[in-house]
């Protein structure tokens, strides 16, 4: 699995490549598809030949046909079973590849130093649901249409060989057809994805910013912007649907034209009207059931034909899914510590792409197990972004990070030792306590009440009607700064994590609210290693060990 999963992230390889890596999460499941595709093969010559053995004794009534009869009955009840079986499959195949990437692509946007627009949005969503058809429908008509056709007209020449050389002869303009139609799609499947990450970061960009649209007046030209780029996005899909009804057309031409040639010969053949010479002549029986299975050889190659814009809308999203993922060595996850660690920072650089200088340049820090330190400094000089690489959200640039006397390796971070509450928490979309609980979701009711009481929330909690089910939305509307400081707080008291990294825990709040607050912040930085990025001369004062940088 890591082989594969460092291929997605390799961006050299081709979108087809990509795919095959991807894939293999489906396991199983996925060959299982093109295996019951295949046995269908075998249900459909059962069924031709009930139905040609019927006709050809029909004169002999029921006793004469009822054994065919049966074997068609049950060559069609095997075909709706293995019909169903690929669904499945198919559908249990897909389940897995999307969940495979798409923890992948998350994995991929929390990389240190990783720039991701809007569209990785649409990446995750769009971008990954885009395989689906692909998984489930295209890779096991794939392996189907290679074998079926061929095996089918090997069964067929048993009865008529010449009329196995038709179906064979006429593959070739189907499968150019095929190739053909399925290139002319792929640029316009490619187009009309980017469109639609183009409209997806515009429209995610603008509600974010929909306060300053309102107070600049600018709804006008946000509704123009917005409706060009809707316009664009029906430009290329419509060009796709017009590429893939042009296809579909020419396709359903050719499986047309070999059946109708494979009738007309067994037609003239019985008639005895051929005018050329050929070393068979046919009976009912034979006729029939060549005449059967001519459907049958092109029904794997059309069912392919009618999944392969699955394909091309798979291969034009598959880049921008790699481009999220990371290689398996930057997806190491640390274990979490079980006591405080003593942290020591070994000559640390950290420089962000594109910078100007380095942030922290030569940094050198070490912090007992259990101790608290507090880092000061001016606005802009590192604070927040060593914080940042210890949990790591920030690249390690230089040096190194040793954790109880061990580095740490690449990749790897406090996150998952770390009790967290920074300057902007992350708000979603739900109740109160359902958003203190983030932090520990093992947390019962009332331990998550308890968090938020001791980080100040109890005159909130008390005051609205719903108390701890009070609903917040994305954006944390109804809260003041102090009390989004106070929920993130709320929310490392909450996790019994033995590392406290608090960033400006008491900024935005007022004197009386911030003195209150210091006490259960030393009560929380007991028995934890604690490191607390601040202004309060307070704080300060009361840390054993500061840093000034």
């Amino acid at each position: 699995m890591d082989a594969a999963q460092n291929a997605l992230a390799d961006r050299s390889m081709t979108p087809q490549v990509l795919l095959r890596h991807a894939t293999r999460a489906g396991g199983k499941s996925s060959r299982r598809g093109s295996l019951l595709l295949i046995g269908d093969a075998v249900a459909a010559a059962a069924f031709a030949g009930g139905v040609a053995m019927s006709v050809a004794r029909l004169e002999g009534g029921l006793a004469a046909i009822w054994p065919w009869l049966l074997l068609l009955v049950l060559g069609a009840a095997l075909r709706g079973l293995l019909a169903r079986g690929v669904l499945t499959a198919g559908a249990h195949a897909a389940g897995l590849v999307k969940a495979n990437l798409r923890r992948q692509a998350m994995a991929g946007l929390f990389v240190p130093a990783r720039r991701v627009g809007d569209a990785a949005v649409t990446t995750l969503v769009e971008g990954v649901e885009a395989l689906d058809g692909y998984v489930s429908r295209f890779a096991p008509s794939r392996l189907a249409a290679g074998a079926t056709p061929l095996l089918l007209i090997a069964v067929a020449a048993f009865a008529s060989p010449v009329a196995a050389g038709i179906m064979l002869f006429t593959l070739l303009p189907f499968i150019i057809g095929m190739a053909l139609a399925g290139m002319a799609a792929a640029e316009e499947s490619r187009r009309q994805f980017a469109a639609l990450e183009r409209l997806s970061g515009l429209f995610l960009d603008r509600v974010r910013a929909l306060p300053a649209v309102l107070a600049f007046q600018a709804e006008g030209r946000t509704t123009d912007d917005l409706a060009i780029r809707s316009r664009e996005l029906e430009r290329r899909t419509g060009r796709v649907l017009q590429k893939a009804f042009l296809s579909s057309a020419v396709l359903e031409f050719f499986a047309a034209l070999s059946v109708a040639l494979v009738a007309v010969y067994c037609g003239f053949n019985l008639l005895g009207l051929l005018p050329f010479p050929v070393p068979e002549k046919l009976d009912l029986a034979r006729a029939f059931f060549v005449l059967a299975l001519a459907p049958e050889v092109y029904a794997p190659l059309r069912r392919l034909a009618a999944a392969y814009h699955d394909r091309q809308a798979a291969e034009a999203a598959m880049p921008a899914v790699a481009r999220l993922t990371p290689p398996t060595e930057l997806r190491a996850v640390s274990q979490p510590l079980r006591k405080a660690p003593a942290i020591s920072l070994h000559d640390v650089t950290l420089a962000y792409p594109g910078g100007d200088r380095p942030v922290l340049d030569g940094l050198f820090l070490d912090v007992p197990a259990g101790g608290l330190t507090a880092i000061v400094g001016p606005s802009g000089a590192g604070k927040s972004s060593l914080l940042h690489l210890l949990l790591g959200l920030a690249p390690l640039s230089g040096g190194k990070i040793v954790v109880d006397g061990r580095p740490l390796e690449i990749g790897t971070s406090l996150a998952a030792s770390s009790a967290w509450a920074g300057q902007s928490p992350l708000i979603i979309a739900g109740s109160l306590a359902d958003n203190i609980g983030l932090a520990w979701p093992q947390a019962t009711r009332d331990e998550i009440e308890a968090a938020a009481r001791r980080a100040g929330l109890g005159m909130l909690i008390d005051t609205r009607p719903e108390g701890m089910d009070s609903l917040l939305d994305e954006r944390g509307g109804g809260l003041s700064g102090g009390e989004r400081r106070k929920l993130a707080l709320a929310r490392a008291f909450l996790k019994p994590a033995p590392v406290l990294l608090l960033d400006e825990p008491t900024a935005n709040l007022d004197d009386k609210s911030a003195e209150a607050l210091l006490p259960l912040i030393l009560e929380a930085a007991r028995g934890r290693t604690t490191i607390i990025a601040t202004h309060d001369e307070r704080l300060v004062r009361m840390a054993p060990q500061v840093l000034t940088l």
